[in-house]
């Protein structure tokens, strides 16, 4: 499959103080805002089905954890919808929300070469019925769940139905000591942040980088799974 893993780098200007831990959220209602202005991407927003791009939070990193009025950052979409991509280009380049304004946005394509690790930069959440994972579901079943989630995805994407038996990830490291809470609809939504070793088979590395344009895990659309790595 030709994926294309389109990265959208956004410089914005602070209206108001941020704290990190609703950064996601206002993030979200940015892209949201811009997304409700178009008929086809209103319906879209709305709608109950893989929204194919995930975005990280606004970097410089502040010590105080609160990112400062009048201050200028970067955050980055990715996503492997091409006409997604260039719709965000056109259309959120100078949109605003009472506490982000737009300034520029500048477009690549993340080249295709072998991933042997990736590094998740905002939590990665598998939710159960119970909430957070862990004491509901064994580390097994949570791998599990994370392969699961990303071939749904690809094959949603790809109108297709990949053959499930195959070795993803060779390795997975949690770099927290306890779940990482983040704001998201009025309750603190708990995740981890891992290191994940990649297996070299063709279709790992397929499904890794289309990862890397719709995050890891659920909810990649408000902020969450979104992936560094490295190359070989």
């Amino acid at each position: 499959m030709n994926t294309i893993v389109n990265e959208l780098k956004i410089k914005i200007y602070l209206l108001k103080d941020i704290n990190s831990i609703n950064c996601n959220t206002l993030i979200a209602m940015l892209i949201d805002k811009c997304l409700a202005k178009d008929e086809y991407y209103s319906i879209y927003h709305k709608e109950n089905k893989y929204k194919n791009y995930c975005f990280n939070l606004l970097y410089p990193l502040e010590v105080s954890k609160v990112y400062k009025e009048g201050g200028i950052y970067t955050f980055i979409i990715r996503t492997v919808d091409k006409n997604l991509a260039e719709f965000l280009v056109k259309n959120l380049v100078n949109e605003y929300t009472d506490n982000i304004k737009v300034l520029t946005i500048t477009k690549t394509v993340i080249p295709k070469k072998i991933i042997t690790d990736i590094y998740s930069i905002t939590p990665i959440i598998i939710k159960t019925d119970n909430g957070y994972w862990k004491n509901n579901i064994s580390l097994d079943e949570f791998e599990e769940r994370l392969k699961i989630n990303l071939i749904k995805k690809w094959n949603s994407f790809h109108d297709t139905k990949i053959n499930e038996d195959f070795e993803l990830f060779k390795t997975i490291r949690f770099n927290n000591k306890k779940p990482v809470a983040t704001n998201y609809k009025d309750i603190k939504l708990l995740g981890d942040k891992l290191n994940i070793s990649i297996s070299e088979n063709d279709l790992s590395q397929e499904l890794i980088y289309f990862a890397l344009g719709t995050g890891l895990g659920e909810l990649g659309a408000r902020g969450f799974g979104f992936l560094n790595f490295k190359w070989l």
